[in-house]
């Protein structure tokens, strides 16, 4: 069996992001978006476009990682 891959905690990575530094820019607690990245909850869609926004990419790349180029 294959282990779902958080896809916020991946591009925080990528984007050489912290928890902290995305719960301080959304003015959210540091514990919530760490919920978000271990898939305990989820953020709204509208929080879910804010968070694209801060990290500088699309929202299709917090939700899949197969996303083909038309």
């Amino acid at each position: 069996m294959t282990r779902d891959m958080n896809r916020l905690k991946v591009v925080l990575a990528e984007t050489k992001r912290t928890n902290r530094w995305l719960a301080e820019q959304l003015g959210k607690d540091e514990a919530t978006v760490s919920k978000w990245c271990t898939n305990t909850s989820q953020p709204s869609l509208e929080t879910l476009f804010q968070i694209a926004d801060c990290l500088g990419v699309q929202v299709q790349n917090l939700i899949s990682n197969n996303i083909r180029h038309l």
